[in-house]
């Protein structure tokens, strides 16, 4: 396992600015969703996996005390320069740490959330290490993004033809001890339960639109690990499929903007 989690937080070193300056921002209806299910206003809400803090900062505003866990060095760097550049919160910090070894008291969290992380996680250790720090009615909820987000048929094509091409790339050029290992998004909600640590559970599924340009388009493509893994392998033959790529982001988006449709499901579980 150790291997495992050390490929894991390593597939993201070198691309944190890249990551953070196209990756979606999680809509403020988590924010929503969340508190309503814990019926009051968190006083401490964790966030697991956190990256570049997009999914910590939306809570400034709607929590006391805010604690980003990150373990890649990359990520959590630039999560701490937007803190400095909001004028350093006090009600916000961030934390190396791992998601089953979590410096955080017993029975001290309201709300802890994985944007797009907990599949890197091992899973039931994880949760019981949630379970641990949770209170009782504490509420844990993982969420993550469909890709592609939804545009036009030939596109969604287009981009997951390039992801493929690129995991395949990485799978035949890094040697196996080497490779990171995603759990299945799709089997959350079912760890969540066989872990019998959560008196209630289920899915929500909800859709956030945001204006895009061609250019962000092409780059949400670019930064998903897989295509960031095989480059840095090597991978020099995808340079044509990303110029490709990119060349038919931009035909379709005519020059203009365009409203995306970016599709969240989030796993939730109250203890």
């Amino acid at each position: 396992m150790q291997d495992i989690r050390t490929n894991n937080i390593e597939r993201f070193l070198g691309y944190s600015q890249f990551y953070d300056q196209n990756r979606p921002v999680p809509p403020n209806v988590i924010v929503k969703i969340l508190t309503r299910y814990l019926t009051q206003v968190p006083n401490r809400v964790v966030d697991v996996g956190c990256g570049t803090g997009l999914s910590s900062f939306i809570w400034l505003d709607q929590a006391k005390d805010i604690i980003g866990v990150e373990p890649n060095d990359d990520m959590r760097k630039a999560a701490l320069a937007h803190w400095q550049a909001q004028e350093e919160p006090d009600n916000l910090r961030f934390v190396k740490g791992l998601s089953d070894q979590l410096d955080i008291d017993a029975d001290s969290v309201d709300i802890l959330t994985c944007s797009q992380s907990f599949h890197w996680m091992d899973p039931q250790p994880t949760l019981r290490e949630f379970a641990r720090v949770l209170r009782t009615g504490g509420v844990f909820a993982a969420y993550d993004c469909d890709w592609p987000p939804s545009f036009t048929m030939e596109v969604e094509e287009h981009y997951q033809a390039l992801i493929a091409l690129a995991e395949s790339r990485v799978t035949e050029l890094a040697p196996a001890k080497q490779l990171a290992f995603k759990w299945n998004k799709d089997e959350h909600l079912q760890q969540i339960r066989e872990s019998q640590l959560f008196s209630f559970s289920k899915e929500i599924v909800f859709h956030h639109w945001e204006q895009c340009d061609a250019t962000r388009y092409a780059n949400i493509a670019l930064s998903q690990g897989g295509l960031q893994t095989a480059l840095k392998l090597g991978a020099t033959d995808l340079h044509d499929a990303i110029t490709a790529f990119q060349h038919h982001v931009q035909q379709a988006f005519g020059g203009e903007s365009q409203d995306i449709l970016f599709s969240y499901r989030m796993r939730l579980g109250i203890k």
